[in-house]
């Protein structure tokens, strides 16, 4: 519990956040989880024989839900901007 406490006492500063490429690492994430459904799809038999059609099925979700976080990034990138550029 001592370690605990040093963490979370409040005499330590939070590090500042990361800042990156932030759309560009989302669409790579999504190209990934594609990439990963589109090789496994000749193979669906095999998967639903053997029990793992949920692993094709979790790819489909990453590349759909990665399809949404592209669209968020995108729009937060912009808004982020255009923040910027107003000069607030």
């Amino acid at each position: 519990m001592g370690l605990l406490n040093k963490w979370t006492d409040g005499e330590r500063e939070a590090p500042e956040p990361l800042e990156g490429n932030v759309v560009a690492t989302v669409v790579v994430g999504t190209l990934i989880w594609l990439a990963l459904f589109l090789v496994q799809l000749p193979f669906y038999g095999w998967f639903d024989d053997h029990g793992h059609l949920w692993w094709l099925w979790t790819c489909a979700a990453g590349a759909g839900l990665g399809g949404i976080g592209i669209w968020y990034v995108r729009k937060r990138d912009a808004a982020i901007r255009a923040h910027r550029d107003s000069g607030s």
